[in-house]
């Protein structure tokens, strides 16, 4: 039985032990990363910095919201915006685990200047057990390259510390709840965040319309959740997909993108089942989703998909 305050306890003196000097910590705002800040800051204080980097992929109201929640936290945090970098250095890119693997490589070398900027000597990761076995490596087969696993540079230039790296996502909850972190229970948001949710190239005006339609799918799904309609999922968003279909709005013919609503529960994102929604919850999903963005969008599809064969994100 996994015992969370034993696990914090010994994490604690083992960073404590491990991290001689100052070390920065890849800070996203969701659960694996704020339980690592707590765990760290406890271990060596100001000498841990929490950086915050806006890739231009974050979801509606996210970077305000975690640097806010930093703050709550009393976590010493940096909100570095490196959005212009991101948005060239995946001009053009379609392949997902090239996609995946530019976003690595490009935290690295952010947080590398940041931990210069500091002196630190240590990145801390929020990794936990399901990136590294998807990302493969030996025996195992690549699913999907982890962008804190199989998107690391060869060349890194400081030193990695990982306390979650054995860990499932319904420990790392536990670990959250002992710690009393506010974002426990906040659903999984992947590192790549919104670029793998465009199929396609993740251009500004692509993300804006996942972006918009995934804010949609978390405030209705919640709503519903609220009056009682349905359980919550585990985990829930939009995709933009790169096909167009043909469409009316009133009297004209429109042509415009598809999204896909994905809804899922699990316990360790190792396996998940589609959520059963109410279909009135989904049709007024739809119907917000393509009178909110008339120009753009004039289909909503539901994935009724499992993992496996599928996995939760698109990508």
């Amino acid at each position: 039985m996994f015992n969370a305050e034993k696990f914090i306890e010994e994490q604690v003196a083992k960073v404590r032990a491990d991290v001689k000097g100052k070390a920065i910590i890849a800070a996203s705002g969701g659960v694996d990363s704020t339980v690592c800040a707590a765990l760290v800051g406890r271990s060596i204080g100001d000498r841990l910095l929490a950086v915050y980097v806006d890739t231009g992929f974050m979801r509606k109201g996210e970077t305000d919201s975690v640097d806010k929640m930093l703050r709550r936290l009393g976590v010493n945090h940096i909100v570095v915006d490196a959005s212009d970098e991101y948005f060239e250095a995946l001009k053009g890119v379609i392949d997902p685990e090239t996609k995946r693997k530019i976003i690595g490589e490009k935290f690295i070398r952010v947080f590398e200047r940041e931990a210069k900027e500091f002196g630190a000597e240590y990145l801390v990761q929020g990794t936990i057990a399901p990136d590294w076995i998807e990302s493969g490596g030996g025996l195992r087969d690549t699913i999907k390259s982890h962008h804190n696993v199989g998107g690391l540079p060869d060349d890194m230039a400081i030193k990695l510390i990982e306390p979650l790296r054995d860990l499932y996502k319904d420990e790392v909850r536990k670990v959250a709840r002992a710690l009393k972190i506010e974002v426990a229970e906040k659903q999984p948001f992947p590192g790549p965040a919104l670029a793998i949710r465009v199929m396609g190239e993740p251009t500004r005006e692509s993300v804006a319309i996942v972006r918009e339609a995934c804010a949609i799918v978390e405030e209705e799904l919640e709503k519903a959740s609220a009056a009682g309609k349905m359980k919550l999922p585990w985990q829930y968003f939009a995709v933009l997909l790169p096909v167009k279909s043909v469409g009316v709005q009133g009297d004209i013919r429109a042509y415009g993108y598809t999204i896909a609503v994905r809804a899922v529960d699990s316990v360790d994102a190792m396996t998940a089942v589609y959520s059963k929604i109410p279909h009135e919850v989904i049709e007024t999903i739809s119907s917000r989703i393509t009178n909110s963005m008339k120009d753009k969008v004039n289909r909503v599809v539901y994935d009724i998909t499992n993992k496996p064969p599928a996995t939760i994100e698109w990508e």
